[in-house]
C-alpha cells in the first residue's frame, strides 16, 4: 500500500487519493474516495470525488451566480465534504489559473475557489477538465496520519478518469483497483502489525 511515513514528505500527500476503508466509522465518507488538495504537518483540505451534490446541477448554479450558462455548463455538483458546504470549490486540470486565486496542487491538477472559474467554464474558456464541489473535506495537524494509521484510508495516486470521470459509482472500486485490492476482500475490522 501506498501509507507508509515516506509519502508524508514536505509535500504530504498532496495531489493522492484517499480512499475510505470500511467500517471506518464516518458515514459521511463512507466509500469516499477524496483528492487531496494540500496536505502538510498543520492539515489537510481535500475534496470528495465520487459524492454527488443531491440533485443541483451545474447549470443552477451558474443561473443562481447570474453567470450565462454557455457549452461548459453542464454537468453536476459534487459533495466536497462537511466543511463549509455552501462554499464552491473547483478542482481543475492545470491547464487553467487565477493569479493569486488557483492553488496548484501539482503538475496535473490545481484548484480554484473564486467565481473566475466558474466564469472561464461557462463561456468554455476554462481548464479541460473540472469538478466542482460544495464543502470540503479538512483534517487538523496530525489528524489524517491518525486516521491512516488506524487504517481508516488508503492511499494511491491520483487518476485523471478516477478524479473527473462521470462514474461517481465505480471510482471507489477503480482506486482500489490502481493498488491491486478486490474490494470484496476488504474487512471492517481492522488491526495493526
Amino acid at each position: 500500500m501506498d501509507n507508509s511515513d515516506d509519502d508524508m514528505g514536505a509535500a504530504g500527500l498532496s495531489g493522492k487519493l484517499l480512499i475510505a476503508m470500511p467500517g471506518m466509522g464516518d458515514p459521511r465518507f463512507e466509500k469516499t474516495v477524496v483528492f487531496l488538495c494540500a496536505h502538510s504537518e498543520d492539515g489537510a483540505l481535500g475534496l470528495v470525488v465520487n459524492r454527488r451534490a443531491g440533485s443541483v446541477k451545474r447549470e443552477d448554479l451558474f443561473r443562481q451566480l447570474e453567470i450565462e450558462p454557455g457549452p461548459g455548463a453542464g454537468g453536476t455538483i459534487h459533495y466536497g465534504g462537511p466543511v463549509e458546504t455552501g462554499r464552491g470549490f473547483v478542482l481543475h486540470s492545470a491547464d487553467w489559473g487565477a493569479p493569486e486565486a488557483t492553488l496548484e496542487v501539482d503538475g496535473s491538477y490545481s484548484m480554484t475557489a473564486t467565481v473566475d472559474v466558474l466564469k472561464a467554464i461557462a463561456a468554455g474558456q476554462g481548464p479541460r477538465r473540472s469538478m466542482i464541489a460544495l464543502g470540503y473535506s479538512g483534517w487538523g495537524g496530525g489528524q489524517l496520519e491518525g486516521e491512516l494509521r488506524q487504517n481508516g484510508w488508503l492511499t494511491c495516486d491520483a487518476d485523471e478518469e478516477i478524479v473527473f470521470g462521470a462514474d461517481d459509482g465505480a471510482k471507489w472500486a477503480a482506486a482500489l483497483a490502481k493498488l491491486g485490492i478486490d474490494p470484496a476482500a476488504l474487512s471492517a475490522v481492522g488491526g495493526t502489525a
